[in-house]
Parts: structure tokens; sequence; C-alpha cells
């Protein structure tokens, strides 16, 4: 009897196939409900995008930069010493503001003032970034904030860096 006994006290032995099913369910159930999610919560495509399309006559359609009704005042060079050691690098830049024609008597006589924005401006910017080819669009974007600040944007349309160099 005692053989019995403990023969009954023994728990059944788990099945092992049962685990590879329920994992191949759980697999299945989590592929549909990603699927699900990504296809009813993705933006629907509407009308309104933007399709590039090829031009048919071959001929660029860019509107053009330069204009006949717009004038260049070129600025006296500028030399700014960049860091804080003793002037062992500077920057030479030539600068010219963009305008409508009529409003260069405008610039040359506002010209002090920019070239005190410039130069303030160009003075705060670390040696290193000049030294990153990315740097150049956005000091040319900064140096045109500037110049619309003193001038005024119905005067300056632009700033064109016709010179710079950096030693």
């Amino acid at each position: 009897m005692a053989e019995e006994t403990a023969a009954d006290d023994k728990a059944p032995e788990p099945k092992s196939g049962g685990n590879i099913v329920n994992w191949a369910i759980l697999a299945v159930v989590s592929a549909a409900c990603s699927f699900a999610v990504v296809f009813f919560m993705a933006p629907s495509v509407t009308a309104e995008s933007p399709v590039c399309t090829v031009a048919t006559n071959g001929t660029p359609q860019a509107t053009p930069l330069a204009t006949g009704d717009q004038e260049y005042v070129e600025l006296e060079e500028l030399l700014v010493t960049i860091g804080n050691e003793p002037a062992t690098r500077f920057v030479k830049i030539n600068t010219s503001i963009v305008t409508p024609k009529g409003n260069g008597d405008t610039i040359r006589k506002a010209e002090p003032m920019l070239a005190d924005a410039f130069i303030t401006y160009l003075r705060s910017v670390e040696l290193s970034d000049f030294e990153t080819a990315g740097f150049y669009p956005r000091m040319r974007e900064q140096l045109g904030r500037r110049a619309e600040l003193v001038l005024g944007g119905d005067v300056s349309k632009g700033v064109l860096i016709t010179e710079f160099l950096l030693r």
C-alpha cells in the first residue's frame, strides 16, 4: 500500500508539445494585432499631397532669383578676428545687399550700422563653426536677418557673400 500512495503523490509530467502550439498562437495573434494597428492608425493618402512631375518640354520652370528691378550694393570689406586668442585667426568677408532699385543711397547711409551688426555676429561665432561646411548657409541667413533689422524688410531683400577668407 505504501507503494501505491507514493505513486499517487507524484505530479503528472507536463506535455512539451503544448508549449509550441501556445507560442505559435501567440505569434499569429501578435502579427495580426501589429498589422491592424499599422493599417488602421496610418494616415490615409489625400489628393492634396504634392506630386513630383516631369516637365514635358524639357526646359526648367524655376523662378529666377536675379531680376531686372534689383540693385546690388557692395559694402566695404570686413576683417574680423576669430576666437579669444591673440589675433591669430581672422575672417575677411565682402558682402553685397540685394535691394529694389532706388534704395542704394539708403544702404550706403546705413553702412556703419550694417558693419556693426555683421561684425557683432561674426565675433560671436566659434572657430569650429567656420570649419563645418553646413555653417555657411546659416551665416548668410544670419547676415540677411541683421540687414533686415537695420534697413527694414522692404529695403533689404538678402545678403550675398562675394568673398570669404578664413585664415
